[in-house]
């Protein structure tokens, strides 16, 4: 029991010395790390300082040169301010000695001009004096002397001013008179362009004779609708084996030629196929017309042409004036043009290219009012050519002037074209004017759809609207007509008129 306690007690002591031993050795370890850590805070409060220190050295030091180089530099600005100051202060004085010395010589100029109007004063007075006692001496007056004197050199070489005059002028008249014979003879040979003369009248041939029958259809209905549609006259005489298809407008004439070859070939011939055949010849024709004109432009070497203005350019090789192919003959004015621009320093192309337009009005002068000179005027406004081939081409029949060189060449190029020999008939011209004449009387009555003149101009047949003409409109206008013949055309023998007036009603069957 007792060594027990016992060593319960030494094992207390035990214990508790151990806790104060181990409570100081903590301690001693807790001092010692403590002094270390002092330690380097102060030497890393000393490094801190040290950098510090250096910075702020270094700083003043940059502070230093910064202020010594502003230094400086305002020392140079200040430099240069005063040089410029007394660069301006040197001009200024220079200037002002230039003023002076302007006015000073100014001054003198002004004396000197004083000095030399007085001169001019004397010598003036001198030489009026000098002339005065001329005149007293010679009993002339200045004027007088002057005249004398000129009609004494004149009188002495009239007659070899005469003389030299006159040569000059017959051998520049000789000289231009060949040059012009050359021009016009180049002009003439290098032009290819045929031509041929027109008529009135074209001929079919027939297979045969009972086709003649045909034509003409039941009681003359097929006949009828043939020359009522096409406008010209079918001659079905006792010629064998063909019919004569006459009027003056060409093109009626081609359209009714393709339209009966069309109705031959066929076979069927009756009104609603005359119709049918009519309109596919109408469109051929006018293909064929637009192909006349891209020929004429590309033989000719004309580019640049409107297309609706190349259509119009070839209905012109189904006009004639006075004979002669319209067509054929802008071509040919066109090439004289050139060769003659080309010879004497004129725009050839302009040239050229008036000369083929030059008649363009007349393609559709039988549908508009006016000479062929104003309408080719608006329709080549329209068509954008220039204001110079406009002045060109409506000079040629001397309706407005020659402004140009140009238009001068086309109008002689135009009376080349026209006055050689064999190239127009002034009889055919007249009698196709006399026809347009007459159906243009006609279509001046309200409620005309279509006129025709026949039988050479002895017959004109006046189609009317059913809607708007009855009968006895008819009989009054066909009264009216012949009146207005009578009144304003001449005209050999008797001209028929004759009044259509017709119902036409349809319906299809289906």
């Amino acid at each position: 029991m007792d060594q027990t306690l016992i060593a319960g007690i030494f094992a207390v002591l035990s214990l508790s010395a151990g806790v104060v031993v181990g409570y100081y050795i903590r301690q001693g370890i807790a001092k010692k790390r403590a002094g270390t850590l002092e330690a380097k805070l102060q030497k890393r409060v000393v490094d801190v300082k040290q950098e510090t220190s250096e910075l702020v050295k270094n700083a003043e030091k940059k502070s230093a040169e910064i202020l010594e180089k502003t230094q400086k530099d305002v020392d140079e600005r200040r430099k240069e301010f005063l040089k410029a100051q007394q660069l301006l202060l040197e001009r200024e004085s220079l200037l002002a000695s230039r003023i002076t010395s302007f006015e000073e010589k100014d001054k003198e100029l002004q004396v000197k001009g004083e000095k030399l109007k007085t001169i001019k004063e004397n010598l003036e007075e001198l030489r009026n004096q000098a002339e005065t006692k001329l005149e007293k001496v010679s009993s002339l007056s200045r004027e007088d002397a002057k005249k004398e004197l000129l009609a004494l050199v004149e009188l002495q070489s009239e007659k070899e001013i005469l003389d030299r005059m006159k040569k000059l002028e017959e051998g520049n008249q000789e000289k231009f008179q060949g040059r012009a014979k050359e021009i016009v003879a180049l002009a003439i040979q290098k032009c290819a362009v045929p031509q041929s003369q027109e008529l009135t009248t074209t001929t079919v041939i027939l297979a045969n004779e009972d086709l003649k029958g045909r034509i003409i259809g039941k009681e003359g209905r097929n006949i009828r609708t043939f020359e009522k549609l096409t406008g010209v006259e079918l001659i079905v005489d006792e010629t064998p084996e063909s019919v004569v298809i006459s009027g003056f407008n060409p093109i009626r004439r081609q359209i009714a030629k393709v339209t009966l070859d069309k109705l031959i070939a066929d076979g069927r011939i009756q009104p609603a196929k005359i119709e049918e055949k009519y309109e596919e010849a109408k469109a051929e024709i006018s293909v064929k017309i637009k192909e006349a004109g891209d020929k004429a432009a590309y033989d000719v070497g004309v580019i640049g042409l409107n297309e609706k203005l190349i259509q119009i350019l070839g209905r012109l090789y189904y006009r004639t004036s006075y004979g002669q192919n319209v067509l054929l003959h802008s071509m040919e004015v066109a090439l004289i043009a050139e060769t003659i621009a080309e010879e004497i320093g004129a725009n050839p192309q302009a040239a050229k290219r008036a000369g083929l337009l030059h008649d363009i009005g007349k393609a559709i002068d039988q549908q508009i009012q006016g000479s062929h000179i104003e309408i080719g005027i608006k329709i080549l406004e329209k068509f954008g050519e220039s204001e110079a081939i406009v002045k060109a081409m409506r000079a040629h029949h001397g309706d407005y002037p020659a402004d140009t060189l140009e238009a001068t060449i086309v109008t002689v190029a135009d009376a080349i074209s026209s006055s050689r020999p064999g190239a127009r008939k002034d009889s055919m011209e007249n009698y196709l004017q006399r026809l347009k004449d007459l159906e243009d009387i006609a279509n001046k009555f309200e409620g005309v759809e279509k006129t025709y003149a026949i039988q050479a101009g002895r017959e004109i047949r006046v189609f009317v609207k059913s809607d708007r003409v009855d009968d006895l409109q008819a009989i009054k206008m066909a009264k009216s007509i012949a009146a207005e013949i009578e009144e304003e055309l001449k005209y050999p023998g008797e001209i028929k008129v004759v009044v259509i007036r017709e119902n036409r009603v349809i319906e299809y069957a289906r």
